[in-house]
C-alpha cells in the first residue's frame, strides 16, 4: 500500500525546497499534480502522482541521498536561493546536487551556516519553540559593561517582543561568545543597537552540534556521519 503525505512534505523530502518554499510555490499556482493545480495541504501518493513544479518533475529522493552540508560564509553572500542575486549562496557553493539553505546569516556576517536537500529537518532545526541553540562570536565597538552582560543574557526588546533568554561568555573587554535559541531577522545586531553599542564583527560558530571548527572562510564540507546522527537524535522531538 503506497500511504500519502502533504504534498509541500513531499517537495521538501525530494530536495527541491523547503516546506515553507513549497506552499509558497503552491499558493502562486506553480505546482500541478497529474495534470491539475495543486491547493494548499493537499496529498499525494509519493511513487504513483505525477508532480510538476515549473513543469519540472520532481521525483522522490532516498535517504541514502540526502546531502548535509557545513559553509563557512563569507561577508557578502546573501542566504537566498533567488538566482537573480548574483550574490546568492546557492551559486557561491555551487553543488552539483540542488541543496537549499538552513536559515538565515544576514549578508555583513560571517560564518557557519547548514545547507542540505532533506527538507524534513529544517523547520525542526529553525522553530524557536524547539529552543535549538547556535553560538556567536561578536565583537562591539566600545567595551561592555555588567548592565550590558545582564541585559543581553535576559532578554532585550527588539521587534515588539523580548528576546529568549541567552549566555553570554566574556572574551575580551569588547568581544564575547553569545548562546542563543531563537533567529529573528539580525537579531543581534538589534540586540546590542538597543543597549547603545554596535557590532562590528560577527561570526557564527556553531548550530546544535555542528561546529565551525577550522573550516577555511568560503569553503563547505560535508556532515560527518556521527554529526549527522547525532543531529537527528537532538530533533527527534523537535516539532516540524
Amino acid at each position: 500500500m503506497n500511504e500519502e503525505m502533504r504534498l509541500n512534505r513531499y517537495l521538501s523530502d525530494s530536495g527541491y525546497c523547503s516546506r515553507r518554499q513549497a506552499d509558497r510555490h503552491i499558493e502562486a499556482k506553480e505546482v500541478m499534480v497529474n495534470g491539475k493545480i495543486a491547493l494548499l495541504g493537499q496529498k499525494i501518493r509519493p511513487h504513483q502522482d505525477i508532480v510538476l513544479v515549473k513543469g519540472e518533475l520532481i521525483e522522490a529522493r532516498k535517504k541514502e541521498d540526502y546531502v548535509y552540508l557545513a559553509l563557512n560564509k563569507p561577508v557578502g553572500i546573501t542566504c537566498t536561493s533567488d538566482k537573480r542575486r548574483r550574490d546568492n549562496i546557492i551559486d557561491f557553493v555551487n553543488y552539483p546536487t540542488r541543496i537549499f539553505h538552513v536559515g538565515r546569516l544576514d549578508r555583513d556576517s560571517e560564518g557557519l551556516i547548514l545547507l542540505t536537500n532533506n527538507g524534513a529537518i529544517v523547520n525542526k532545526i529553525l522553530r524557536a519553540q524547539n529552543k535549538h541553540e547556535k553560538e556567536y562570536y561578536v565583537q562591539v565597538d566600545k567595551a561592555y559593561d555588567e548592565h550590558f552582560i545582564r541585559e543581553m543574557e535576559s532578554g532585550v526588546y527588539i521587534l515588539g517582543q523580548k528576546t529568549l533568554p541567552a549566555k553570554l561568555k566574556k572574551v575580551s573587554p569588547d568581544s564575547f561568545r553569545l548562546t542563543i535559541s531563537q533567529g529573528l531577522n539580525r537579531q543581534i545586531r538589534r540586540m546590542t543597537e538597543a543597549l547603545g553599542y554596535k557590532v562590528i564583527y560577527l561570526q557564527r560558530r556553531r548550530i546544535m552540534n555542528i561546529d565551525l571548527g577550522n573550516l577555511r572562510l568560503g569553503s563547505y564540507r560535508e556532515l560527518t556521519f556521527k554529526e549527522v546522527r547525532d543531529l537527528k537524535e537532538l530533533l527527534k522531538d523537535s516539532i516540524g
